[in-house]
């Protein structure tokens, strides 16, 4: 079954075209199980492959033929299984599943079910194109699919002009980031001549590919990344995309379009490696978002606006570990990510299918024992998120900001343990909000207050598991000893090339970072149980921080007034001057003199013989008086 690895994508690529072409002819439930099969089928065949793998087998490829051929330069369809994209897969696949079952709930009453998992499908298969593509071509079809994808799943109901502005600004957004990477990409065709990973790595690591060229190209991409990722200073999509589906984004956050950048800063570690100003820029532009984006969660009333910013947080720390040296502690961050992010998305679409449909944190309150599986399962995921010992956040993130400190990367360091201090502060701000205290909703919602359904519950029980335990392949026997068991695995597709600080140093660091965490819980207690009227009266006395923060440190009105405005205004001066007076008076007055024209000519088209042979005599005059004279 190994062997059938390249049918992971096209699977759920297939499920989604039958649901296209003949979805009038499925049921609401047939489609919904034939789209979790086929992510299904997916996951069991990537984790077949990926046990051939740990078992020792090399990794597996399949080619098909050549697709571009320009010149001296050719790309195959080519489909590669190694370490790395094992590991992408079952997260995309697995995580992928328990969506898709609990979307099967969450969207039961909605009018366009067999659109919505066609969508989720169509996703998912570009998704592990990305991930599989064994050559930089190929990678960028996935890429631009979950940009399309993104687009049609924020914006699923067009309806609201909210959701419909959001998938507009999200596709927006990307095309920018997009660009970079097009020409990034271009530059490391013109100069390595190839476009698989291999060759690209190659080259950069053997200087084939000169240090200049290579930061370059680096950047280019990593603005790419910035982009699908949400990173500072493209971050503004994914906040808005909160207006699609609760499922989705915990699909787009956890598993899928978001880990996509970072996912290519570890596919290309070779490139990023030969470049350190590259990886500077990446860890530095990691930091500066994980602190500020923590921050701007503080503010936030909407639960799933709390748990966006949040997300373009945790991808900082992940970007923080690539660029400091410690790509495969930053791949670890992002497998855990995948398993605490989705379950607290998904129990906080629990949270909203028992309100109605209400997103306010400010009308919550009292849930803790009306949802009593919710509950516990949300704050499994808040305590992972937050770095409690020992669970998996703990691990993949002492992992990353140790290897900061000990590579000598001090203020990046301080900028990521500032950041994990807010999201415990954050994320236990929004417990509180949410599941303590008295209820705060409108009388009759909180008269139909009840837990979800199995489909939806289920999956937030094995998430919850799997947030708890996950962080343990991570876990190392003694201090200093990098022999970890996720590190092992992805040794011979990421270079250890991060530092471990002396075992007294480095207990230290773990007391901190375990310090930063209780830290932020304790003040959360103590700002929304003990106090509660604190956090306004600290708003009120700092309103102009306060206001930063409401409005996301004005970077969309910054974007408004410098680009959006200038944009409108000159496509309207190019409009009246250009279109309407030069293009269309252009073509008005050629139609005009021509209407002309055809009067003045009109005029000895009279119909009478006389006439024509008057017309006929003084042509003969004129032609003789020329020729004699």
């Amino acid at each position: 079954m190994d062997r059938l690895f390249w049918l992971v994508p096209l699977v759920p690529g297939a499920s989604a075209l039958l649901l296209m072409l003949f979805g009038r002819r499925y049921s609401r439930r047939a489609a919904a199980w034939q789209a979790c099969g086929a992510v299904l089928v997916s996951f069991v065949l990537a984790a077949a492959a990926f046990a051939r793998l740990a078992g020792g087998q090399a990794a597996l490829e399949k080619v098909l033929p050549v697709w571009i051929s320009a010149g001296s330069f050719e790309a195959s369809f080519s489909l590669a299984f190694d370490r790395l994209a094992a590991v992408m897969a079952l997260v995309v696949t697995g995580v992928g599943s328990l969506v898709h079952v609990y979307s099967t709930s969450y969207m039961a009453d909605d009018k366009a079910p067999t659109r919505y998992f066609a969508f989720l499908n169509l996703f998912t298969f570009f998704m592990l194109v990305l991930v599989l593509a064994s050559d930089i071509v190929l990678m960028f079809v996935g890429w631009e699919g979950v940009g399309l994808c993104s687009y049609l799943l924020i914006g699923f109901w067009f309806d609201r002009p909210a959701a419909a502005r959001a998938g507009l600004k999200a596709f927006v957004v990307n095309r920018v980031g997009d660009a970079a990477f097009l020409v990034g990409l271009l530059v490391l065709l013109t100069q390595v001549g190839s476009s698989s990973f291999a060759a690209i790595n190659g080259a950069a690591r053997d200087g084939r590919l000169s240090a200049g060229l290579a930061t370059l190209a680096a950047i280019l991409l990593f603005a790419g990344a910035t982009g699908k990722s949400a990173q500072i200073p493209l971050h503004v999509w994914l906040p808005d995309a909160m207006e699609g589906p609760t499922p989705v984004s915990a699909l787009i956050h956890a598993a899928t379009m978001v880990t996509a950048g970072v996912y290519l800063v570890c596919r290309l570690n070779g490139l990023f490696a030969a470049s350190p100003a590259a990886s500077a820029v990446v860890a530095w532009v990691g930091a500066v978002t994980a602190a500020a984006a923590a921050a701007l969660a503080l503010v936030q009333n909407d639960i799933k606006r709390v748990l966006a910013y949040s997300t373009i947080s945790q991808i900082g720390y992940m970007f923080i570990g690539c660029g400091v040296g410690a790509t495969a502690a930053g791949l670890f961050h992002l497998t855990t990510h995948a398993f605490f992010k989705s379950l607290l998305f998904l129990a906080a679409g629990s949270v909203i299918h028992a309100l109605g449909g209400e997103q306010d944190m400010r009308r919550m309150g009292g849930l803790r024992r009306r949802l009593p599986l919710t509950f516990p399962a949300f704050l499994v995921g808040a305590l992972a998120i937050s770095g409690v010992p020992f669970l998996s956040g703990f691990f993949s993130k002492d992992a990353i900001l140790t290897s900061a400190f000990a590579g000598g990367h001090y203020v990046i360091y301080g900028l990521g343990l500032a950041a994990a201090v807010l999201t415990a502060f954050y994320m236990f701000r929004l417990v509180y909000l949410t599941f303590y205290g008295p209820a705060r909703m409108e009388p009759e919602a909180g008269l139909h207050i009840h837990e979800s359904p199995r489909a939806m519950t289920v999956p937030l029980i094995i998430l919850a598991v799997l947030a708890a335990v996950s962080g343990l392949v991570g876990l190392r026997v003694l201090p200093g000893e990098p022999a970890d068991l996720f590190g092992r695995f992805l040794e011979q597709v990421l270079p250890r090339t991060g530092r471990y600080p002396a075992p007294p140093t480095e207990i230290a660091l773990i007391l901190a970072a375990t310090a930063s965490a209780l830290l932020g819980i304790g003040l959360a207690f103590l700002f929304y149980r003990r106090s509660p009227g604190l956090p306004a009266r600290l708003a009120g006395r700092f309103p102009g921080a306060y206001r930063l923060l409401v409005n996301g440190y004005y970077v969309d009105a910054a974007y408004d007034a410098v680009v959006v405005r200038p944009l409108v205004k000159g496509a309207g001066w190019t409009y009246r001057n250009l279109d309407l007076r030069l293009i269309d008076g252009a073509l008005n007055g050629s139609a005009a003199g021509a209407d002309l024209a055809g009067r003045g000519l009109s005029a000895v088209q009279s119909g009478l013989v006389r006439d024509y042979a008057l017309a006929f005599l003084l042509g003969t005059v004129i032609f003789l008086g020329v020729v004699l004279l």
